[in-house]
């Protein structure tokens, strides 16, 4: 009995001295108090309503209107406003001193780390596993720069614009104007998203890919182009875009450039290689004797080459992503 009383003092006493070490401590006290809604109290929805009713009747259709008010698994939640926007009694108190209440909006001046710190208390995890030190984290983007959960703009995921799409090209410009190119993925046609190739909240891999690398993403559609094959073309192995565009070109099926300009930047335009690519297999030698005459000295007729025409080299190497035929050393077959 004597032992377990030491004992239970001797524990006190390191309490005790702990809660006095760290009060001695030269700026804990002023770290305990930097927040200024410490102290504050819950006040409820109906008191936040009373003065926000714009607010109120938009958020009444979205999903985190359904889930706090209908079934709320915590206290937290149960506050609904005050579950993401803290507790209201110093806001209540005093509206105009915007520290004394969390706002998501760009004037509120609330920090982008302290705004998705609340969206991460219930939004951690799964596809924001690899938000912190993704390159929308390191940008200081907040979450209600993509998203707006006090009103239903778009048909899921509560986005700020009337798709994930749309969201997107607010910043990246450059993607929507190539979308708008002669060939494009199908992205302006609803087909697609920007989600489906990315996942915007923080990846593993470049450009916040959704598999480990270019190749890997490309061939969860197109697996016809994985392989293995018996025959590879090295740049296909290396990265699809060696050759593609991945969001739109003015060359067809996503092409960096027409063929055979395509081909040619790897394979020379001498030797049979290249067929002598620049030379008189150009336009065609079926001219006569008053037509005009290339460098070397080849009339050029008026019959265009089908190395010219239609689907250019692939005319002959039509596997050009890979072949497995004993003879497809070419990709003639």
């Amino acid at each position: 009995m004597v032992q377990n009383y030491t004992v239970s003092f001797l524990r006190l006493c390191r309490v005790a001295g702990a809660a006095l070490l760290l009060g001695l401590l030269p700026g804990y006290a002023a770290a305990a108090d930097a927040d200024p809604m410490a102290n504050a109290r819950v006040v409820g929805e109906k008191r936040c309503s009373d003065c926000h009713d714009t607010e109120n009747s938009l958020f009444g259709h979205t999903q985190h209107a359904k889930a706090f008010r209908e079934n709320p698994r915590n206290d937290t939640e149960k506050a609904v406003c005050e579950a993401c926007h803290g507790n209201g009694s110093l806001h209540v108190a005093d509206s105009k001193d915007k520290s004394k209440i969390i706002g998501f909006s760009k004037g509120w001046n609330t920090p982008i780390e302290r705004q998705n710190a609340q969206c991460l208390n219930c939004h951690s995890g799964g596809q924001r596993l690899h938000w912190p030190g993704s390159i929308h984290s390191t940008n200081k983007l907040a979450c209600s720069d993509c998203h707006n959960p006090m009103a239903r703009f778009s048909a899921n995921g509560l986005m700020k614009k009337a798709g994930i799409t749309e969201t997107c090209q607010t910043c990246h410009q450059q993607q929507r104007a190539e979308f708008r190119k002669k060939s494009h993925m199908p992205v302006p046609e609803g087909k697609m998203t920007c989600e489906d190739c990315h996942n915007p909240h923080g990846s593993s891999a470049k450009r916040l890919l959704k598999a480990d690398s270019i190749n890997e993403l490309c061939y969860t559609c197109h697996a016809e182009k994985r392989g293995p094959f018996l025959w590879e073309h090295a740049p296909v192995r290396e990265n699809c875009m060696n050759c593609h565009s991945p969001h739109g070109s003015n060359a067809e099926k996503l092409l960096i450039q027409p063929r055979p300009f395509l081909c040619s930047g790897c394979h020379s335009t001498t030797g049979t290689m290249g067929h002598a690519l620049w030379g008189n297999n150009t336009t065609g030698n079926t001219g006569s004797a008053v037509s005009p005459t290339n460098l070397n000295g080849a009339a050029l007729g008026n019959a265009p080459n089908k190395r010219m025409t239609g689907r250019s080299c692939q005319n002959c190497h039509s596997t050009i992503h890979g072949s497995n035929s004993p003879s497809g050393a070419r990709f003639q077959r």
